[in-house]
């Protein structure tokens, strides 16, 4: 078959890497100059290596992206550091990444800290998380672990991810994901997610398929021949098979022709859009830690600060030390109209909250990334919500974020979620050896 895949993130390539080698015809659009996607990454001039506009790591336990680093022949470029997270609670650092140190954790009595513990273990162990959709994360973390608990730990971390104003109406399966498959160790590519994308864009094409970066598409419509016309900036074309990667927003805008049934699901997705500022110092912010959480109600301007160089050696970056700040906020919130110098002046006085040493003329150099699509909101239910891959729309399918549920977003997912929707197009093309 002829298969177009709209967006060269993670999905779209590890779909297209799979196409291609099961002998079909690919062709990748990207409206950006870079693959990657909301993985992809920037250069400063004096960086041997690119670094992600958004931070990005993996963990030990993501084995559809290890799997795919594997069969590309590209496991000596991944390496697993085990770098220090953190929470900070008034005005100090406190790492919390093991069960010992979320016993020390002082803020906390000592009761609380060990029902804690205990509870995190039961959800780790937990494997079925379909009941725990049913409820709310509120709810089940509030009667899990009291009150103080909850209030100083979950509820705040709650708010910070999803506002005042959706915290409430996150299920608990979200919230049983985010733990169950997380590891201490964290991995990272030679090169930075860049050069991953990079080699993944570098086999499509050692396949046979196209991927046309820079190439924005307008709109996929169905033809009176039963095929699908992709009209893209480089002109238009048909197709067999068309696989949109995008945002549910962006596909309703694309695909004009999607039923009635799919465009209402579509619409029922809901999303946290996210603002960054990195950060080029000329000295170190902190002692060593790597994620720091900022609860909700601590009074810094974002919810939290990634140092990278603390798990990154900087000498891959000129020397600079690399910091993440970072939200979760709604799309129309006024910091995605900020230029990013107003950004600069709204975070400063968070970061001399962290370190008070902190001077302005520690920046070196700064940038700023936004994203209106960069977190879905599970409700209660939320399995049922999801739209399947295939959107009714013969030979158009939809792969996005927000189909990785219970799963949080993140590369491993989005791997696995390409190479998904890669086997239901070869299934339905008649492939036997692909059918499912």
């Amino acid at each position: 078959m002829k298969v177009a895949i709209v967006g060269a993130g993670f999905t779209g390539l590890a779909a297209g890497y799979d196409l291609g080698r099961w002998g079909h015809e690919v062709v990748v659009y990207e409206a950006r100059p870079t693959a990657g996607g909301l993985a992809a990454g920037f250069r400063d001039d004096r960086w041997e290596w690119a670094l992600e506009r958004f931070y990005h790591h993996w963990f030990a336990s993501d084995e559809d992206v290890i799997r795919l680093i594997d069969e590309l022949d590209a496991r000596d470029r991944l390496f697993f550091p085990r770098p220090t997270t953190s929470i900070y609670h008034q005005g100090r650092i406190y790492p919390f990444d093991s069960p010992l140190r979320v016993l020390r954790f002082s803020p906390l009595p000592f009761v609380d800290r060990l029902r804690v513990g205990l509870v995190t273990l039961y959800l780790r162990l937990t494997r079925d998380w379909l009941p725990l959709e049913r409820v709310t994360a509120e709810e089940w973390t509030r009667r899990a672990v009291g009150e103080r608990a909850y209030n100083l730990l979950w509820r705040p971390m709650l708010i910070a991810k999803f506002g005042e104003d959706h915290y409430r109406e996150v299920n608990m399966a979200w919230f049983w994901a985010r733990l169950y498959k997380r590891t201490p160790r964290l991995g990272y590519f030679v090169g930075g997610f860049q050069a991953f994308a990079d080699l993944l864009v570098e086999r499509v094409r050692a396949q046979g398929g196209e991927v046309r970066l820079g190439t924005p598409v307008r709109a996929v419509r169905p033809t009176a021949e039963g095929r699908l016309r992709v009209e893209a900036a480089d002109g238009a074309a048909e197709y067999d098979r068309v696989v949109l990667t995008c945002s549910p927003q962006a596909a309703l805008r694309l695909a004009p022709d999607l039923p009635a049934d799919y465009v209402a699901k579509l619409r029922g997705l809901r999303s946290m859009g996210a603002v960054v500022l990195i950060l080029a110092l000329r000295h170190r912010l902190t002692d060593g830690h790597y994620w720091i959480n900022v609860p909700a109600g601590e009074g810094l301007p974002f919810m939290g600060l990634v140092e990278h160089t603390n798990y990154i050696p900087r000498h891959h970056y000129g020397g600079d030390h690399l910091v993440y700040c970072g939200d979760y906020l709604p799309p129309d919130h006024p910091y995605f109209d900020y230029t990013p110098e107003q950004l600069l002046e709204a975070y400063l006085p968070g970061l001399a909250r962290i370190n008070p040493d902190f001077r302005p003329d520690w920046v070196r150099a700064y940038w700023m990334f936004t994203e209106p699509y960069a977190q879905p909101i599970p409700t209660l239910n939320h399995s049922r919500n999801i739209p399947p891959l295939a959107t009714g729309v013969p030979g158009l399918y939809l792969a996005c974020m927000s189909q990785v549920y219970p799963w949080d977003r993140g590369t491993n997912y989005a791997v696995e979620l390409g190479r998904r929707v890669a086997r239901e197009v070869a299934g339905e093309g008649g492939d036997p050896h692909h059918r499912r």
